[in-house]
């Protein structure tokens, strides 16, 4: 039956996008598309002038998208390129974009997508599940960004801008309540304090959910969440020239890991079978799968005018701890029960920046940037300390120092044409100690459950990893008419040497990658047509990442680290924003992109001991030979599609039905392919009826998230057969106001 809608809907949706430019060239309404401003550049421009491809979604959009008590995952495959997964809950979101990402879930992996808040880089995995709240926009960069924003932006970024303070009093609230009673409270409120000098702004944020998932072992209830956040800006603008704003923020998660459901796959199948029942599992342990984090952090940005220059210093403090805790088995056994917790995290930044501030042809910037983070992580990855002396928890203290100078120009050659470069150096350093090993003991092994001798670590304490980088890039833009511009560019970026550690949890030493570099070469249009109706963004890329940071899963179940020799990519992404009528806008949006691991030596360990899977590659003892297969979690294609329809009423109010649909391809979970571990046309829809009052004053309506309730597999414990699923149908009512 589901089937059968999706392929109803499929059907329907292309319809509508393909009668789309007849709808547009027949109708003679004024209206028309509004401006897009962005900051992908460290300064504001129109989206159609900036040279690369960028994508975003406005505070309004991304709300909707949250009002099933969704978290920062909601993003994925709502923008082209862009994909994200989780196998941690609500604390540990992976990003990928044109197909580059990184699937280690360990607290201390580094990323090659970037996110960053405010104009703060979150560099954590944890800090980078931040909540989203009263937020203004969102930005997706694609393609390397390290000239402007640094290391560790290989494939791109993910931008999150908060409404700031201003002088002007106003306030929004958006109150949401649906199933398994899941409330999403998302306000903000703001205006002077002191007139033309101090303005505030305080924004909170609420979600809970009820437990929903019994335990049919242990009897009780789990799955639910809840997830607290506040925000607090004061904007001093002592003179014309000089303005201050301080950003103080806090958040305190208690609530449930991911649910694994143990052999809910079968050998020799990717579908799901009787194992998996979307409201019970059967744990005997996790402790419930408890996930509890809280953290806070505060920046402070100050700008200044100098005349023709503007000097901008961000310095940023984020601090977090919690832990996480799950039955990885996903079986009622004592087999693998782990848990991650963050003692201590802290994170300094500071970047200092000097732009010009004229109208002349010439535009440029030069700064510099400072990053300080250190880490300290517990890990108990399985239940094995049943009897004797063995000390379950391993104790990593990880520190990373890193600076860099950059500079970026940008010069008109000709009224039509403009060349625009940058260059970045950075210096990052490093280091791991182990605080506290494996002690001898007895555990209970996986494999058969009986009794077995634990040695004590007699492995590597600290590892130390230098690397100096340049990146770059240069583009050129040219206008061919009045609506239309193409352009070119071509940027060279890194990801930092990286350290593994979590292995020293099963006595094994530290595993470590050296720094990854790209080369991306990307060309595009960008058109505004029709009548400013129709906004049509497109570009083809390509690129190499040299010594590629790869991330397998041995026997246990634990992230080991390794250089794969490259992996290579190539593919196109369209963006696409029609205004049909004055009542009726379409998006729709594709990204295919091909990737692949160019090594022929390189080889994967595979789902053994427990031998559940079918292996396709080729093995050379027993490992798999990975040479050619694609990046883990790079689907093959994304396509989305959102229409709006508005119904004017004679009280000044409006009717609406807004629908937004997304469709993944092939998506391989793990470095070796299998008959099991993939995905493929994954299908998730939303829809949202209402009212709008005049003058948007308040807002009701009645939604649903994955509506057609599709249970898409996003990732796997591969020993266990235990998959990862998205969450269920929720529906609800919404109702949001403006004053």
């Amino acid at each position: 039956m589901q089937s059968t809608l999706k392929h109803a809907l499929l059907a329907g949706l292309s319809a509508v996008t393909l009668a789309t430019p007849m709808a547009a060239l027949a109708q003679t309404s004024t209206d028309t598309l509004e401006e897009i401003i962005v900051t992908a550049q460290r300064r504001a421009e129109n989206l159609q002038e900036v040279p690369m491809s960028v994508a975003a979604i406005s505070g309004e959009g991304l709300r909707d998208l949250l009002a099933g008590g969704a978290d920062i995952l909601a993003l994925s495959a709502k923008v082209p390129g862009l994909y994200a997964e989780t196998s941690t809950g609500r604390i540990f979101p992976r990003f990928y974009i044109r197909g580059l990402g990184n699937n280690d879930f360990y607290l201390g992996a580094s990323q090659p997508v970037s996110v960053v808040i405010d104009e703060v880089v979150m560099e954590n995995v944890v800090l980078k599940s931040s909540p989203l709240f009263d937020v203004r926009q969102v930005e997706v960069l694609r393609g390397p960004q390290g000239t402007l924003f640094g290391r560790n932006t290989t494939a791109g970024i993910v931008k999150f801008d908060s409404i700031a303070p201003s002088q002007d009093t106003s306030g929004r609230a958006t109150l949401s309540l649906g199933t398994y009673n899941t409330l999403t409270m998302d306000a903000g409120f703001g205006g002077a304090l002191v007139e033309d000098k101090l303005s505030a702004r305080a924004s909170v944020m609420y979600q809970r959910r009820d437990d929903y998932v019994r335990n049919a072992t242990t009897g009780r209830d789990l799955g639910g969440y809840q997830d607290v956040a506040a925000r607090l800006q004061f904007l001093l603008t002592p003179s014309d020239d000089t303005s201050a704003l301080l950003n103080i923020h806090g958040r305190d998660l208690d609530g449930t890991s991911s649910l694994f459901r143990g052999n809910a796959l079968t050998k020799g199948s990717n579908k799901l079978n009787g194992n998996y029942r979307k409201r019970t599992v059967a744990y005997n342990d996790g402790d419930n799968n408890n996930q509890e984090y809280d953290g806070w952090g505060s920046s402070l940005k100050i700008d200044h005018d100098l005349g023709a220059i503007t000097l901008t210093s961000i310095t940023a403090y984020e601090t977090t701890d919690g832990y996480s805790r799950g039955d990885t088995d996903g079986l009622p056994l004592n087999a693998a029960e782990s848990q991650g917790n963050i003692d201590d995290l802290d994170q300094w930044t500071q970047e200092v920046r000097l732009a010009s501030d004229t109208d002349g042809p010439l535009n440029w910037q030069v700064g510099g940037f400072y990053f300080n983070s250190d880490e300290q992580f517990s890990f108990r990855p399985y239940r094995f300390f049943e009897t004797g002396g063995a000390s379950g928890f391993v104790t990593l203290r990880n520190r990373n120092e890193s600076w860099a100078l950059f500079g970026q120009a940008g010069y008109q050659l000709t009224e039509d044409l403009k060349l625009t470069g940058g260059v970045r150096y950075t210096e990052d350093d490093k280091k791991m100690n182990v605080l506290k090993a494996l002690t001898a003991g007895t555990f209970r092994s996986i494999e058969n459950g009986s009794n077995q001798v634990q040695t004590a670590y007699t492995g590597t304490r600290y590892v130390r990893l230098k690397d100096d980088e340049v990146s770059w890039d240069a583009s050129l833009f040219y206008n061919v008419t009045d609506d239309a511009a193409v352009f070119a560019r071509v940027a060279r970026g890194f990801r930092g040497p990286t350290i593994q550690g979590r292995t020293v949890s099963f006595n094994g030493p530290p595993t470590t990658a050296t720094s990854e570099t790209i080369i991306s070469y990307e060309a595009g249009v960008k058109s505004t047509l029709l009548n400013d109706k129709l906004r049509l963004n497109g570009a083809v890329y390509t690129y190499t990442v040299n010594d590629i940071q790869l991330t397998a899963f041995d026997a246990n179940g634990t992230a080991r680290l390794f250089n794969g020799n490259k992996g290579e990519a190539k593919g196109f992404e369209l963006d696409a924003e029609l205004q049909v009528t004055r009542d009726l806008t379409l998006t729709a949006g594709v990204t295919y992109t091909d990737t692949e691991i160019k090594d022929k030596t390189v080889t994967s360990s595979v789902c053994a001991p427990i031998t559940v899977c079918t292996v396709k590659d080729p093995l050379v003892s027993g490992r798999a030979l990975i040479d050619g297969n694609p990046f883990p979690n790079a689907p093959e294609y994304i396509l989305n599609f959102t229409a709006r329809y508005d119904f004017p009423l004679a009280d000044g109010g409006t009717l609406f039905a807004f629908t937004d649909w997304s469709v993944t391809g092939k998506t391989n979970f793990v470095l070796y392919e299998s008959a099991e571990f993939y995905s493929k046309g994954d299908f998730e829809g939303g829809l949202r009826l209402g009212y709008k009052a005049p003058d948007d004053k308040y807002e009701v309506a009645v939604f649903a998230r994955n509506i057609t309730d599709e249970q898409n597999v996003k990732g796997v414990i591969e020993n266990f057969m235990a998959p990862v699923v998205s969450d269920p149908r929720t529906v609800g009512v919404s109702v949001s106001s403006k004053f």
